[in-house]
Parts: C-alpha cells; sequence; structure tokens
C-alpha cells in the first residue's frame, strides 16, 4: 500500500510499505478515508523528536472504514465508519480507569525512552515516533487500530468524514486545555495559538460559557478564522502589547484560564526569538518556550495556565518565580481522546462544533510531500492539508 514515510530532517515521500495485519485479537484495521496534518508533525519533519527512524509512516488524526475486525472485538464491524483517538489506551489499566488516557500503561509498546526522558511513559500514538511506540501512522491507504473498541468511535451517520477527522485530535485536545484547564461560565480565557488546536480550544471555552475568549496569533488568516467559527476576540502579537491588552479586556486582573496552544517551536518578536533559536538549534534547550511564558505572565493571580502545545525535553528561563508567587495552577497534557470524542461527535451532529472549515486545503496522498511543505511555510493560507489515500 501507499504511505508517506519520513526520510530524515525535512524530507518526505510517498513510497510503499507492507499491508497492515491483525496483530491481537482487539485489533482492527482502518481503510483511511481523510488523513490530515498536525503542527506537532512538524517538530518530527524538522528533527526535534530525535526517535524517528528512516520509513516510518507519519500521520495521527484520521477517519475512515473498519475492512478487519479482530477476534474480540465487540463495538465494530467491517463497514462501519470510526474516528479513531491519535492516542492508543488499553481502557482497563489504573490511568485508563481514571480517563486519563493518553497515560495508558500498556498503549506504549516501547516505554523505555520516555522512562528515560520523563521518568515514566506515557501512552502510545499513531505515527510519532519510536518514543511513542513506534506506531505506523495514517498517512497510508489503511491502518492498524490496536484496543479498537477503546479508542475507535463510530461516526454519526449525519456528521461528514471532513467534520469527524477533526474529533481524533484537535478537537478533542482543544477541549481538554478548556476543560482541565479549569473554564467556567464568566470567564475571561486567553488562547496562545490560532492553529486548528487553539482554535478547537477557543471553541469549546466558548461552549463552555466564558464570557470572553481572546486567540493570539501573528497570521491574520488564522484569526479571522478563530473570529468567524470560534466565536472568540483576536490580538495579533506583532501589532499589539498583548500583555497589556489582556489586562485591559479583563478588569485590571489578567485572563482567568490561559491556554498554551504553540509548543516547542515557538515564535516572539525581538532578539529574544533569535536566542531561543540559537540555544534550540546548539541542543543547549530541546524546546522554544516563549508562550508558555507569555502565559504566565499574563495570568491573573490565582488562575489557571493549561499547556497543550507539545514540548520534548528542557526550556531555559522557565518563570518559576511567577507561577510560584502568583498561586498559579500549572497543568498539562497530550489528548486524552477517548474521555472526548462521543461528547464531541455528538455536539458535531447538532451543529455545536463545525471544525471542517480547518481544512483549506485537500489533496491525494500522492502530494502529501508538497501538502507538508505548503503546512509549514503557511503558504496560500494553509491551516491543515488533508489527505485522500
Amino acid at each position: 500500500m501507499k504511505a508517506l514515510q519520513w526520510q530524515g530532517v525535512n524530507k518526505l515521500a510517498v513510497g510503499e510499505v507492507p499491508d497492515p495485519e491483525i496483530r491481537n485479537a482487539g485489533d482492527v484495521i482502518v481503510k483511511v478515508n481523510r488523513t490530515v496534518t498536525c503542527g506537532s508533525d512538524l517538530h518530527l519533519l524538522g528533527g526535534y523528536i530525535p526517535f524517528m527512524e528512516k520509513g516510518d509512516v507519519l500521520g495521527h488524526e484520521f477517519v475512515g472504514e473498519v475492512v478487519e475486525v479482530g477476534a474480540d472485538v465487540q463495538r465494530h464491524r467491517r463497514g462501519d465508519r470510526v474516528v479513531v483517538s491519535s492516542f492508543i489506551a488499553c481502557g482497563k489499566c489504573y490511568f485508563c480507569s481514571q480517563q486519563l488516557f493518553s497515560l495508558c500503561d500498556n498503549g506504549n509498546t516501547n516505554p523505555a525512552i520516555t522512562e528515560t526522558l520523563w521518568g515514566q511513559a506515557p501512552g502510545g500514538c499513531f505515527g510519532y515516533s519510536h518514543a511513542m511506540g513506534g506506531n505506523p501512522g495514517s498517512h497510508a491507504e489503511y491502518i492498524r487500530v490496536p484496543f479498537a473498541d477503546v479508542g475507535a468511535f463510530t461516526v454519526p451517520d449525519e456528521v461528514t468524514d471532513e467534520r469527524a477527522l477533526f474529533a481524533s485530535d484537535s478537537a478533542s485536545t482543544g477541549w481538554m486545555g478548556a476543560d482541565l484547564g479549569g473554564v467556567k461560565p464568566g470567564d475571561v480565557v486567553a488562547v496562545w495559538g490560532a492553529g486548528a488546536v487553539g482554535q478547537m480550544a477557543a471553541r469549546a471555552a466558548v461552549l463552555l460559557g466564558a464570557d470572553r475568549v481572546i486567540v493570539i496569533d501573528r497570521y491574520d488568516n488564522r484569526l479571522s478564522q478563530a473570529g468567524k467559527h470560534a466565536g472568540a476576540e483576536t490580538l495579533n502579537y506583532e501589532r499589539t502589547d498583548v500583555a497589556l491588552e489582556l489586562r485591559e479586556r479583563s478588569g485590571g486582573r489578567g485572563p482567568d484560564v490561559c491556554i498554551e496552544a504553540v509548543g516547542m517551536e515557538a515564535h516572539t518578536p525581538g532578539p529574544q526569538n533569535v536566542y531561543d533559536q540559537v540555544k534550540q538549534q546548539l541542543r543547549l534547550q530541546t524546546d522554544r518556550p516563549s508562550a508558555v511564558r507569555d502565559a504566565i505572565h499574563a495570568c491573573r493571580k490565582g488562575g489557571s495556565v493549561f499547556v497543550l502545545g507539545v514540548y520534548a525535553g528542557f526550556i531555559d528561563k522557565f518563570p518559576l518565580g511567577a507561577l510560584m508567587n502568583k498561586g498559579l495552577t500549572v497543568r498539562g497534557a497530550q489528548m486524552h481522546g477517548q474521555r472526548y470524542i462521543p461528547m464531541l461527535l455528538q455536539r458535531m451532529a447538532k451543529g455545536e462544533l463545525t471544525p471542517e472549515y480547518l481544512a483549506t486545503h485537500t489533496m491525494p496522498l500522492d502530494e502529501a510531500p508538497e501538502g507538508y511543505r505548503m503546512f509549514k511555510e503557511k503558504e496560500d493560507g494553509c491551516v491543515r492539508a488533508v489527505f485522500t489515500p
């Protein structure tokens, strides 16, 4: 079958790989209908996650049709249209019982790397390096889905593939940030990053009753989407003193909840950006933390900061003093998709959540390398590129 393979730093190619097979009785094989780029893939492409091997298949956000079913699968049959959580979870371990599905003890079949890096291993993820299990990704014609009764969800008839696709990761991640960040009716919420995850976090905050939701980015097309589709106010950080404006829009206190949806390649204006880039390239730090720093400084005293952007290791100049002395709660997580996808599909069916607008470019899988180039360079207003195998 055809698949998009990592060939080295900033090198992708579509090639032939073996068809997936049922390995365990809880597996299903899914024929991929739609699969989409993600900002976190760019960290793999750029070599910032150093656990990729030549030939690895990328992609972790997808919707498709079940074509083969393992003997123990109860919830799915051939022909079912399903959306699949990007993180793989068993549904039975302690962490799954607490609905912390991305922390599953059994989803990552290669835990040694992340145990060394972080003390313990999170769950596995499709197409996201051997640190996350080395699972082949979704940018392919077919994909094996382990623990299918836990991680695959039947898509309602009234929800299109294009809409359901974003429940797989972007909408789940964004909703988690607003939910676990503690957004309540009447809150002022600030979201750093107007990519798909940031826009979904903003929309979640609106639906959870926030009084004001403010999205911060530098790309006008993304900010326009956040205003039109998420119902958020917007700030361009290259033209505005964001900290001052957030104070003005929150009664002088600062936002109640700050959500960071940028990640390890964050940009900031001025010489600090050059400083962070140089340190990252020299591996004196693994991640650029400017958005996290800004969120911590902007958040009101006693407020909440949730980190949704992907980070790999270590950062410089983390404002621990601000965190402690302002009494902030700081949380972060990879997405607990199994916790949110059923609810998100219901909201999608009702028309409350309509993220298909994020798919600004759709193309055949054969054109995926060009799609990633456009996505990385933000060319032609590309917010997400969707591939059709």
